[in-house]
């Protein structure tokens, strides 16, 4: 059962019997990822993942498109109280990209942030040189914030990163 749906795609709560499906779509996307992001490739780094997602600080939901997988979006570090805030993770699988799967998706995860989940604001953290998240963030109204210098260890080196967000108050107009 979908959490959400939109005119393209569906989110979903990740579950153990995704698992099969999900590592056959991280092992075809290899080089789509490279070098922006490390997702779980094994078994055991996929029931971590599910274990990381069990705890208050994290939340995660699998986009589908037809019946397919098509990518995936976590909202980490999330800090409530005054704050209420969470940091975005996100990424495609390799014969979903310029399709609008991911902006469908990424509009219903920041639907569900701002709303059921009772966040004030979300982070995007981005490689610059990788203009199609920016893209993609840009396009549903995230400002960029400022430049992180080795910022996130990703693929065994510490890489910069721009900062994008966005509130509550700015996704409701």
């Amino acid at each position: 059962m979908p959490l959400a749906s939109g005119p393209r795609v569906s989110i979903h709560a990740p579950t153990e019997s995704d698992e099969s499906e999900f590592l056959d779509a991280v092992h075809a996307s290899r080089e789509l990822h490279d070098p922006w992001v490390a997702p779980p490739a094994s078994s055991v780094a996929f029931s971590a993942y599910l274990a990381r997602l069990r705890e208050p600080t994290h939340t995660g939901f699998l986009l589908r498109a037809e019946g397919r997988l098509v990518g995936v979006v976590n909202i980490n570090n999330i800090v409530m109280g005054a704050f209420r805030s969470g940091h975005l993770g996100y990424f495609a699988f390799t014969g979903s990209e310029g399709r609008g799967s991911m902006t469908g998706g990424l509009r219903l995860v920041v639907d569900a942030a701002f709303g059921e989940l009772g966040l004030h604001r979300l982070e995007a953290n981005i490689q610059p040189g990788n203009v199609r998240s920016i893209a993609l963030v840009r396009r549903l109204g995230f400002m960029r914030e400022g430049f992180s210098p080795r910022y996130l260890f990703i693929a065994g080196e510490w890489r910069d990163h721009e900062r994008w967000a966005i509130t509550a108050e700015d996704w409701s107009r």
